[in-house]
Parts: C-alpha cells; structure tokens; sequence
C-alpha cells in the first residue's frame, strides 16, 4: 500500500493515466487472447490492469510484472529439442527484456518481470523429473545472465520453501492454496468459458505429451482429463502463491485471456496455436528471417538443425 507520503496530488492523476495508457498501448500488440473481436480493445478497455499500474506510476517507482510459465521442456520429443531452453526461450526472454526497456521510455524508472517457474509445481501430473526442471530453471538462469537481460529474474519453489523435498513442497503449497476438484467442475458446469477452455487446453496437453501410457487410447484420455484438474488446482495454488510475494505487481499470462480478465494474456512468439509455447515447441527460422514456434516434427520436415554452443538450438528454413 502508498503511504500518505507517496500518493500524488489531484493535478498530477490526469498524467498518471495518460502515462498507464501508454504502458498498456505497449503491451496491447502482443495480447493472447481468443475473443472473436477483430478490433483490438485500447488502453482504456484494461481496467484491471490500469488499476495496478497507477500506484506503482504515482509513487514514481518502477513497475512490476508476474508472469507464471517456463516451467521445463514437454517430455514429448515430437516437440521439443531436449530438456533444455534453447532458441525459443532466449529469443522470449528477449523479448520480455526488451518490452522492459520500451516501458522504460514512458515511465523512466524502468520495470521488471518476474518469470514464477511452475514446473515443480506440478511436475509431477505431467510426468517431468524434478532434475529436468532444476536443469531448465538453472540454465534459464545462466541464460538471463549470459544475455544481460536486466529486467528479468526467475521465481520459483526454491525461493518460497527452500531445500524441502519436492513432493513435501507441492503438498504444503496444494494444501494452503488449492481449490478443490469439485469447486473446479462446479465453475465449468456453471459456465465459467475461461476455466473450461483451461481445462480443453490442458488436457489436450497432457495428451499430447504422455510418452508411454499402458492402456487403451480412451483410458488415456479419461487419465489427463483426471490429471488436467490436478494442474489446474496447482496452477490456482501458485498463482495465490505469486500474489502473496508480489502483491503489487500486473499478473502477465501465457494462457489466452478475454477482455477485461484480471490476467493479462501476453504472446512471446509468433505461432499458429494460441497455447503454443516455447516450452511445447521449437523455432523454425524462414528464409525471410522471420521466427515461428512448431513442433518438432514439423519443423524438421521443413529445416535443418542448428547448434548453439554445441546444443540443438532450432531449425532453419531449406
């Protein structure tokens, strides 16, 4: 909260909009969303994103950004490269960095995003070692540093429960913060659009990225339909989590959000799916240099492998 000291006088509130909008006019063009209307809302259709960023502007500090995601790579190798961040997750850190830096320029005292890394928050429904995502947070990490990408740092379980085991971690946060299944069936059956189309996407995931599963297709399905609700609760968990540590800041979303949402839906590559990640995914690089997110197996049909530093980094166009 503002302390007496720090709330602006009337005259200066006009200013502080005009200075949200353009933030927010910033952010706009890179909107997730999958509503209907051609027409791009403006600044002013963002009002819960408004009402964050105006304390932050007023007090003259600089202003702050979650964003849940880059958990760890799909376990599925029809889509990505490995297990580590590679092309799509430096060219997202850029660019996250550099709309930091474009912010700056009409708000000088700067912003910054913090990346909360969920992969440990539900690791296990999705079937990726806790190795594999202490490796991709680590190397996201070095990433950061190696590319002086200032305005970004990573959140994750290590910060809120230090060297506890990973199973006790997820329990303690599941217990204290977790709806329950029946509260998430209730709000879909009750036709909440954003939990349901969540819970398609997710599924669909988890179908997707299930490796080896002994049983028929359909008892498959019926598993990551179980599955996709325990991530959701988890999802929910992490985010009252974030909000905890960082009450003040703009919640940034990878997930598609409609108009007016709490979260901001935020787009870090061009691709043709709207839930397409660089976690889900690779680059493919076209001929005209533009860089486009795609399966694996799609990308190979199209290009050749390219190494960064002796790793798979991503695709070129033939």
């Amino acid at each position: 909260m503002l302390t007496d000291a720090l709330r602006p006088h009337p005259g200066a509130a006009a200013d502080h909009l005009a200075t949200a909008e353009a933030v927010l006019a910033l952010l706009l063009p890179h909107r997730r969303t999958l509503d209907d209307d051609p027409h791009e809302p403006g600044p002013a259709a963002c009002g819960p994103q408004l009402r964050r960023l105006l304390p932050a502007i007023a007090a003259g500090a600089p202003l702050s950004f979650t964003l849940p995601g880059f958990p760890c790579k799909s376990p599925n190798p029809a889509k990505v490269l490995g297990h580590l961040p590679d092309e799509g997750e430096r060219l997202a850190l850029r660019f996250l960095d550099g709309l930091c830096a474009r912010i700056s320029a009409v708000h000088p005292p700067g912003a910054r995003i913090v990346l909360c890394a969920d992969g440990h928050v539900f690791g296990d429904l999705i079937g990726v070692p806790d190795a594999h995502i202490d490796a991709y947070g680590d190397a996201l990490r070095a990433l950061i540093r190696s590319e002086g990408l200032a305005h970004l740092r990573l959140f994750d379980l290590r910060d809120v429960l230090g060297d506890l085991p990973y199973d006790e971690k997820r329990a303690r946060v599941h217990a204290r913060h977790a709806p329950t299944r029946e509260a998430l069936r209730a709000r879909i059956r009750a036709g909440d659009e954003e939990t349901r189309r969540l819970y398609q996407g997710i599924t669909r995931f988890l179908f997707e990225d299930t490796a080896s599963f002994d049983g028929t297709r359909s008892a498959l399905q019926r598993d990551c339909r179980a599955r996709a609700y325990g991530v959701i609760q988890r999802s929910r968990a992490w985010g009252a989590l974030i909000a905890e540590h960082h009450p003040e800041a703009v919640r940034l979303s990878i997930h598609p959000q409609p108009r007016g949402a709490a979260k901001f839906g935020i787009r870090l590559l061009d691709t043709p799916d709207v839930w397409m990640t660089p976690w889900h995914a690779c680059v493919l690089q076209h001929r005209d240099g533009r860089r486009e997110l795609m399966r694996r197996a799609d990308a190979e049909r199209l290009g050749r492998l390219v190494l960064h530093r002796g790793r798979p980094s991503h695709f070129e166009a033939r």
